[in-house]
Order: C-alpha cells, then sequence, then structure tokens
C-alpha cells in the first residue's frame, strides 16, 4: 500500500521538485521510502509502505529492463504469482520477487487488457517513454483512491489524494458546488466528482489513457451490472452456499501473501467473524492476530462478541477500551479524510487502525459483506417500503407527525431515527426512499442553510442523481438488487471505502477486503434475491455458509454497526471541538450563522440529536482550515 503521484507538461519544465511536494504530502500512505523520477516530459512520484519484497529493488518508480516503461502503483495484485508464471512462459525475466513488476510486465505483454487478470486493489500510472503516453487505471471496486485535473498547459497532474493535488501552486481552488450539494445531503462526495470543480476522480473499473496535449481518452473494462441481470442457476441452494464458502476461502488464502506481519479486524459480527474463521482453516489459528476496540459507553463497546469469537477460534486476540481526545483527534482525522467527510464510524476506524498498526502492517477487513449480501436494515425497509407505500398519505401524515415528538436517543442509530427516515421515504419512489436513510440535510433544509449567495448552485444540483442513473443500469433487475448496485457504486465507493482507506492509511496500515474480491462480487451479484435477503432476514446465504465455523448467536445476533459515540461527545458544552469553534466557524462562507447556532444550541441541550449535520459541517470547516503544504506521519 502506497501513495502515487505525479504529472506531465508539454513544454519541457522541470517537475521533479513539485512531485516532490506531493510525495511529501502522501507520506503517511508510504513511510518505508519516497523517490521521484522525471523526464522533460513527465515527473512520477511514489511514497512506499514496503509489503512484498522488502528490498530497494521493488521501490518505485520502476522502470522496466529496457527503460521504455515506468510505473507508480498503489496496491497488491494478490493473483501476482499466477500471472508472473504466464509471463515466464513467454520469456521474461524478472528481477524483483514483488507484484511491482509483474504488474509492469503484465502491461508491456497486453497493454490495457491487462486489467482483466489483475485480482487486487490498485491504482497505478505507466508512463511510456516512446509513444510519451500515461496510463492510468484504478481496481474495479474502488478500494484505491486516484485523482487528477488537466494542466492549463496541457498536461495532467495526478494523485492518490487531492491534498497532495493541492500543494501546486496553480492547482484548482473553486468549490464544487455539485459535490458541495452531495456532501450536504449525504456526507460525503459522489462517483468521479469532487469538492474542487475541476479536480476529477477516476471512477472503479475505469482506465484513462493521456498524451500531453490531447483530449483525454477514458474507458471502462468491468462493471457488476452485467452479474446483476444474467441469474446463475444453482441445482440446489445448497451448492450455491458451498460454492460461497470455497470462493471466501480462496479469497482469504490469496490475501494471505505478504513479508510483513499480518492480522485481522474482528468485531464478532458475521463479516468479520467469517473472515477470521477461513484464515484459521487456512492455518494455525495461534498464529492469526486479530483486533477490535470498545468504547466506555456500554452500548458502543461490542469487545465481548469479539472476544467471545477469539475464544471459539483460538486466536491471538487484542482489545482496548479508547477514550479518545475528541478536540485533538478530530482535526487530525478530518484531514486524514483528505475531502469533506463526515461519516461517523471514520473515528472508530481511525482508532481501530492506530492499534492494529502496533503489531502488524497489514489487517484483512469484512468490509463488502453488507452491500454485497444484503446486510443493512435498509435492504429491509426497501422490503417493508415496497410493500406499504400504497398507503394513502392522510393516513401516514399523523404518524410522522407522531414520531416528530419522540425524544432523541442520542446513542446508536435508535427507533425515532429509523422511524423518521422510513416516514420521510413514504410516498417516494424505491430510489428516492432508499436515499433518505443516508440523508443529512434536505432539501428543504439545505435552502434554510445555505446562504444566499450559494444557494441557486447548489439546490440547483440533484444529489440523488447519481443513484438514478447506476439504477437505470440495472432497471430490468428486482428492486433490492437495484438499491444493492446503487450503494456498490456510491456507499460502498465513495463512503465505505474511503474511510477504510484513509484512516488505516493515516497510521501506515495495509487493509485488504476478501468479500470484495470480485468473483465473489460478481458470485453474490448473480445470486437470486431471495438467497441474501430471505423475507426480513439478512445475509441469509453467508449466514448458512458459515454454519459450521461459527455458533448460531454470532450468525444471527441483530446487526450493530461499528459506530462510536459520536453524538454524545459533540453533545457535551464545553467538551471537545466545540470549545474552540463557534458558530461563525463552523458557518463559514457557505452557510447561515444562525442557522448552524440554532443546530448547535438544539443539540446541546438534548431537544435534538443533531450530531449527524454538526459533524458535516466540522467535516467542511476542517478541510477548508487544513494546510495543504502540510506532510504529516
Amino acid at each position: 500500500m502506497c501513495g502515487i503521484a505525479g504529472r506531465t507538461t508539454v513544454d519541457g519544465r522541470p517537475l521533479a521538485d513539485q512531485v516532490g511536494r506531493m510525495v511529501r504530502a502522501l507520506s503517511h500512505r508510504g513511510p518505508d521510502a519516497q523517490h521521484v523520477w522525471s523526464d522533460p516530459h513527465v515527473a512520477l512520484g511514489h511514497a512506499r509502505l514496503a509489503i512484498i519484497d522488502l528490498s530497494r529493488h521493488a521501490d518505485q518508480p520502476m522502470e522496466d529492463a529496457t527503460g521504455r516503461h515506468v510505473i507508480v502503483f498503489n496496491g497488491e495484485i494478490y493473483n501476482f504469482k499466477e500471472i508472473r508464471s504466464a509471463l515466464e512462459e513467454r520469456g521474461v525475466r524478472f528481477r524483483t520477487s514483488g507484484d511491482t513488476e509483474v504488474l509492469l510486465e503484465a502491461y508491456r505483454a497486453w497493454g490495457g487488457d491487462c486489467l482483466s487478470r489483475l485480482n487486487g486493489m490498485f491504482a497505478f500510472a505507466i508512463w511510456d517513454r516512446v509513444e510519451r503516453t500515461l496510463f492510468l487505471a484504478r481496481d474495479r471496486l474502488g478500494k484505491k483512491p486516484l485523482y487528477y485535473y488537466e494542466t492549463a498547459d496541457g498536461g495532467l497532474a495526478f494523485a492518490s489524494e487531492l491534498k497532495a493535488l493541492r500543494t501546486a501552486a496553480d492547482a484548482p481552488r473553486e468549490i464544487n458546488p455539485r459535490a458541495l450539494s452531495q456532501y450536504l445531503t449525504h456526507a460525503y462526495v459522489l462517483t468521479s466528482e469532487s469538492i474542487i470543480k475541476t479536480v476529477r476522480k477516476l471512477e472503479p473499473g475505469h482506465w484513462l489513457m493521456h498524451i500531453p496535449g490531447k483530449p483525454l481518452r477514458r474507458g471502462r473494462y468491468w462493471d457488476l451490472a452485467a452479474s446483476f441481470r444474467d441469474k446463475r442457476r444453482h441445482r440446489s441452494f445448497g451448492e450455491a452456499e458451498e460454492e460461497l464458502r470455497a470462493l471466501i476461502d480462496d479469497s482469504v488464502r490469496l490475501r494471505l501473501v505478504g513479508d510483513v506481519p499480518l492480522g485481522a479486524f474482528l468485531s464478532g459480527g458475521v463479516d468479520s467473524s467469517t473472515i477470521v474463521a477461513a484464515m484459521c482453516r487456512l492455518g494455525d489459528p495461534r498464529n492469526v492476530k486479530t483486533f477490535s476496540i470498545g468504547f466506555a459507553e456500554k452500548n458502543f463497546d461490542e469487545r465481548s462478541h469479539a472476544r467471545r469469537v477469539a475464544d471459539l477460534l483460538g486466536i491471538d486476540h487484542f482489545d482496548r477500551v479508547v477514550t479518545p481526545d475528541i478536540a485533538a483527534v478530530m482535526p487530525r482525522i478530518f484531514y486524514f479524510a483528505d475531502e469533506p467527510f463526515a461519516d461517523t464510524s471514520v473515528l472508530p476506524t481511525y482508532e481501530l487502525a492506530e492499534i492494529t498498526r502496533e503489531k502488524v502492517v497489514v489487517a484483512l477487513s469484512g468490509d463488502g459483506g453488507d452491500e454485497l449480501f444484503a446486510g443493512y436494515t435498509t435492504y429491509m425497509a426497501d422490503r417493508v417500503h415496497h410493500w406499504t407505500n400504497w398507503l394513502p398519505t392522510a393516513l401516514v401524515r399523523p404518524l410522522k407527525a407522531l414520531v416528530g415528538w419522540l425524544p432523541p436517543s442520542h446513542g446508536k442509530i435508535g427507533l425515532d431515527y429509523k422511524l423518521r427516515q422510513f416516514l420521510a421515504g413514504h410516498g417516494l419512489d424505491g430510489v428516492a426512499a432508499h436515499a433518505m436513510w443516508r440523508t443529512m440535510f434536505s432539501e428543504s433544509e439545505k435552502r434554510v442553510l445555505v446562504q444566499p449567495e450559494w444557494r441557486d448552485a447548489v439546490l440547483g444540483c440533484d444529489p440523488i442523481e447519481d443513484f438514478r442513473r447506476y439504477e437505470a443500469d440495472v432497471a430490468d433487475c428486482h428492486y433490492i438488487d437495484r438499491m444493492m448496485y446503487v450503494d456498490i457504486k456510491t456507499w460502498l465507493a465513495d463512503d465505505i471505502l474511503v474511510k477504510v482507506d484513509r484512516a488505516t492509511m493515516a497510521h501506515s496500515l495495509e487493509a485488504r477486503c476478501p468479500l470484495l474480491d470480485y468473483r465473489l462480487a460478481e458470485f453474490a451479484a448473480s445470486l437470486p434475491v431471495d438467497y441474501k435477503l430471505k423475507g426480513l432476514r439478512a445475509k441469509h446465504i453467508l449466514k448458512f455458509s458459515q454454519r459450521n465455523r461459527l455458533p448460531a448467536d454470532i450468525l444471527h445476533r441483530p446487526k450493530e454497526g461499528f459506530s462510536a459515540p459520536t453524538n454524545r461527545w459533540l453533545a457535551e458544552p464545553g467538551k471537545g471541538l466545540f470549545s474552540a469553534l463557534d458558530s461563525a466557524d463552523l458557518a463559514g462562507e457557505f452557510f447561515s450563522r444562525a442557522e448552524v447556532e440554532r443546530l448547535c444550541q438544539e443539540h446541546w441541550g438534548h431537544r435534538r440529536d443533531n450530531g449527524f449535520k454538526l459533524m458535516v459541517l466540522l467535516g467542511l470547516h476542517f478541510w477548508q482550515a487544513s494546510d495543504p503544504d502540510r506532510c504529516s506521519s
């Protein structure tokens, strides 16, 4: 796991110093080595976290034996040994034992077609010194990030994180109203947008070809929509769950490769427990290290569930109660988040990564299980919405008024929040109702919040336009499949995987997600909906596949979600961030100070739980306040 950066030019001006600054801004992603390579047309930079082949010969940027091609690569190619063997049969000779050289030679052998052969997580760039072309690509599901923008002189700048691009004196600065609208609604920025107007993200499963001075070429090499449409036929449910179990084991096996200490996150939930159980079957359980955290607030502390799984499997488990100094840690988290980002689970993920890095350099996680196997409560709500949306609005209106009087829970997502969000979706179409579950500020709330000079630009952007675009890709599929596909393209790629990448990379820890092996994703998408969500029972086939490995109380306990008592911390007057901030700071140039003050006072007075909304405001404030030239470690 690493950080990459680069820039091309058409006028031959030196770029090495500028790219060097970009690499220093990424040093937390790669503390083991930082290097820059340049010629008159391009400079490429790399910050390395050494995982496979720890020698300096595997450092990057890396040239091939002829000197024609140069690569910078962030990620892991899990099946690199298989690809290496195929290339050796073609006469290729290797100088290193890692996956970077294999990727470089695969591109030399097959060009962009090499992408279909890769099983891994990656963002990379390859410069061809003869053709003067730059080829960039990102993995299928978007585990590794890649930002870019076209420069005024016809060149291209790219980096693993937006903060690296912001180190350039000529970097674009204008705020993107469409991204701001998305962020206020969802607490993250979707798809190819970024908070900076002319900076883009390369979308998952896409490549980009750049020739300095010429228009960019883009293409998509993989998409999951075909698997959702093409349902597989199994002779029985048992045959399907047996295939799933074998796929899980093989996905975990591939992700155990490395020359550094390796462990796993363990919450005691179905997904992480499934991964750890597979690790134990593939090796000696006594060599498996797992990690969890808890909080003093008991209903946020899941350590007992993790400990039960650890004891059952006989593994080496570490846990800790964390009591973070919110005033100190929140600005740091928002800095590493890189863009405005306000998923409250980023805090426990950041804290978990910190304690995990004390023992290992690589950690396997259970991310992806909810999206692939219908694990979220939202899918159950989608089903209930489908059953009940015919009810007259006049009948539902009194229920909405009644729910409005329920006291705020100020804890994990409570009944009051669930009922409020579900009823807000009544009368809406399926995708709009689904989006309501993760809506921070509604359109009417944004109208009051946003300053007049920004209001038209922000409200003129439909924050769920991308949801509708993706739903249309699978319009002929079951409505649950449609919502799962939307979540994989948005929530998973732009929230969950962003959170995991930034929180782990802040501590130079590599996270691997076996459940997001593309083979598993295609398999899960191709299953009938009832194999995944049977009635209102979530993750049906995944739980069934683990029935001989994990106890029933672990497989069937209610989903709790990985979260911290952030809302409670933000509700204590005088504690944490608000001791140093006032409503003017949070309002900034975009928002009404009076409205921000109202949200704060309601939350502090326990009249309404505005914790999610305050996190959104904090995320934007600290992103704006961050110093783009600051290099962190």
